[in-house]
C-alpha cells in the first residue's frame, strides 16, 4: 500500500490550505487504496484572514501545523520530522497558504523563498525518483524549488501573470483546464489547476482525481 505525503499549509483558502482541494486529495488517495501521511510545517502563519469579510485580522496569530490539524483531524506530522524514505510520493494541495506559508510567492513572486523543511523534503523525494503532485497555486513553488536546473512542465491553469512567473523561475507552463492535468513524465511531477480555474467543486474534483491516479501510477514506474 503506497504512503503518500500530503503537505498542508493551514486551514482556509485565504491564509492556508484550500479545504476542498485538501479533502478531495485525501479522499481520492484513500479511495485508491493509498495511505495519506499528512504533514505541515510547525511555524506561525504569515497572517490570519477573516474568511467572511476577506480582511486580514489584526493582531491574531495562528500556527500552520495546528491549523492544518483541523483538516487532518489531528493525525498530522511536523514536516521537519518526515523523511523522503518514509513516503512513496508527495502531494501539495493549493490555497494561498501554499504561496504564503510554505513559500513567499504571494508576496515576492519569482524571487520567493521556500520554507527550509518543505524545500528539503521536496528535493529529497525528487532525488529518490518518487513522484510529486502539485495542485492549484502549488506548481509555482515547484518551479522555484527546481528552477532552471530542472525545467518542469507545470500548470496553474491559464492565469498569464502566474504562468509568466513560472516560466521566469525556470519552469515551462502549459495551459490546462480545471478538469485536466499536466504530467511531466520525465521528472514524475503532476499538476492540475483546481480552483485556479474551477467554477465548482465538481470541476476541481475531476482534475484532482486524475492527479492522484497519475501520481500513484508513477510510483510503479
Amino acid at each position: 500500500m503506497a504512503k503518500v505525503g500530503v503537505v498542508l499549509s493551514g486551514c482556509g483558502v485565504q491564509d492556508g490550505s484550500e479545504i476542498h482541494e485538501s479533502v478531495l486529495a485525501l479522499y481520492f488517495l484513500e479511495k485508491s487504496g493509498a495511505t495519506p501521511v499528512m504533514m505541515a510545517p510547525n511555524i506561525e502563519q504569515v497572517h490570519v484572514v477573516n474568511h467572511l469579510t476577506g480582511q486580514v485580522s489584526q493582531g491574531e496569530r495562528r500556527n500552520v501545523l495546528v491549523e492544518s490539524a483541523r483538516i487532518a483531524r489531528g493525525n498530522i506530522k511536523d514536516v521537519k520530522n518526515v523523511r523522503a524514505t518514509d513516503i512513496d510520493a508527495l502531494i501539495f494541495p493549493g490555497g494561498y497558504g501554499a504561496a504564503k506559508n510554505l513559500c513567499t510567492f504571494a508576496f515576492d513572486g519569482p524571487d520567493c523563498k521556500v520554507n527550509d523543511d518543505v524545500l528539503r523534503l521536496t528535493k529529497d523525494v525528487f532525488s529518490l525518483g518518487k513522484p510529486i503532485g502539485a495542485i492549484c497555486i502549488a506548481p509555482a513553488m515547484m518551479a522555484r524549488i527546481f528552477g532552471d536546473a530542472t525545467p518542469l512542465e507545470l500548470t496553474i491553469g491559464s492565469d498569464k501573470d502566474t504562468a509568466n512567473a513560472i516560466n521566469m523561475m525556470g519552469g515551462h507552463h502549459i495551459s490546462c483546464t480545471a478538469t485536466n492535468i499536466v504530467i511531466d513524465s520525465r521528472h514524475k511531477v503532476v499538476s492540475t489547476p483546481a480552483y485556479m480555474t474551477a467554477g465548482s467543486i465538481g470541476e476541481a474534483a475531476e482534475g484532482i482525481e486524475k492527479l492522484v491516479k497519475a501520481v500513484l501510477d508513477l510510483i510503479k514506474r
